[in-house]
């Protein structure tokens, strides 16, 4: 789950690190009575789960509360990437001497936090990378152990810091860290920290992802969710308690379990498809939730064919068979469907659905024969 711009300061505020004092607005006259209340020039910024916003024209600067209100009413409704501006944060303008990155993430492959500085902040720490990976200093955290101090001493040299700063960025990179290990983060980044005209640190951007896995111990995090930024179809899943992703092919997929569902997927690659989701109903799955996986994935206008692929163990198949029925009684669909019942109480599920005589159902015995069915479907489709 991504936060906003506004929400990710919010939470490095509460771990000691200097933000400016902004609010967030939803309407013009909103910027103009905080730009007021602020006092001098402010910049007013488009919050969107999105970058390139500057680019775009979505960070502008004001030097009145009438040039603010002018301003947001510019900003307010455009698009930046597909997404739509709602909402737009007014901070107080700062001077800035030096941009500076700082942001700590998972790094997989050495399976610890990585805590990450570059002396070329403001710009996207990926063209950074890919232009000059020399600049970016890395320092590895011993998640049993903690970031140490040396780290942050490292970063600072090898970004080449003030030593004057060094203390004040020592304060920002633990309140970063703490901020990023218990809120459960795979990344928490401020870019750019600035060296203000006061000769001090300021965090004037941030950005913060938490795992999805994770919510269920920060319920003040999972009600910061914007669901206005993702597909209805994702929001509808979660729901209902189903792992959905959207894709771009034309055979919806659903399946009972991750691992099961990869492989349904490929094997649709394999005959010449090209899945239009990845959908795992999970074990033990009712009626009900089948209905509401088959309704999610006949929303999509891009799905041409059904392919329904479940191994009964936990779940049982005659209720998965009840639920396809019930989820056509709501969403009337004349799409090719490619059904393999397997495991508990296939009988049982293959006989309902045949009992249902539906005119576009297929049965299949097995994967490579459901793939096939699906991909020749979707094509004569």
């Amino acid at each position: 789950m991504n936060l906003h711009e506004y929400q990710s300061k919010k939470l490095f505020a509460k771990y000691g690190v200097p933000v400016p004092e902004g609010k967030v607005a939803r309407s013009p006259q909103e910027v103009y009575e905080i730009a007021k209340e602020l006092g001098g020039p402010v910049v007013v910024k488009a919050q969107v789960l999105t970058g390139g916003r500057g680019k775009a024209g979505g960070v502008k600067l004001a030097q009145t509360p009438d040039e603010a209100q002018a301003l947001a009413d510019e900003i307010l409704g455009m698009e930046i990437k597909g997404h739509k501006v709602l909402r737009v944060l007014v901070d107080p303008a700062s001077e800035i001497k030096q941009e500076i990155y700082l942001g700590v993430t998972n790094d997989r492959a050495a399976r610890k936090p990585v805590l990450m500085a570059s002396a070329e902040g403001g710009v996207e720490i990926e063209e950074v990378n890919r232009r000059s990976p020399e600049k970016i200093i890395r320092e590895h955290i011993d998640p049993f152990l903690g970031l140490r101090d040396y780290q942050i001493r490292n970063l600072a040299y090898g970004i080449e810091l003030p030593r004057e700063l060094w203390k004040q960025f020592a304060r920002v990179a633990h309140g970063l860290y703490r901020c990023y290990v218990e809120s459960d983060a795979t990344l928490a980044e401020i870019n750019p920290l600035i060296v203000d005209g006061s000769g001090n640190l300021l965090a004037v951007d941030g950005k913060m992802s938490v795992d999805d896995n994770a919510l269920f111990r920060h319920p003040d995090l999972a009600e910061m969710r914007d669901t206005s930024a993702e597909p209805p179809a994702e929001t509808e899943a979660r729901a209902a308690g189903l792992s959905y992703i959207k894709l771009d092919g034309e055979i919806g997929c659903m399946v009972n379990g991750a691992g099961l569902a990869m492989t349904t997927m490929d094997m649709t690659k394999l005959f010449g498809g090209s899945p239009a989701n990845f959908l795992d109903i999970g074990g033990g799955a009712k009626a009900e939730t089948v209905a509401a996986a088959l309704r999610i994935i006949l929303s999509d206008p891009n799905v041409k064919a059904v392919l329904f692929n479940i191994f009964g163990g936990i779940t049982r198949c005659d209720e998965v068979a009840r639920g396809i029925l019930a989820a056509l009684a709501d969403v009337q669909a004349d799409l090719p469907m490619v059904v393999r019942l397997v495991g508990t109480n296939e009988k049982e599920g293959r006989q309902i659905l045949d009992e249902a005589n539906l005119p576009n159902m297929i049965t299949a015995s097995t994967l490579a024969d459901a793939a096939k069915k699906a991909v020749a479907a979707a094509k004569s489709a």
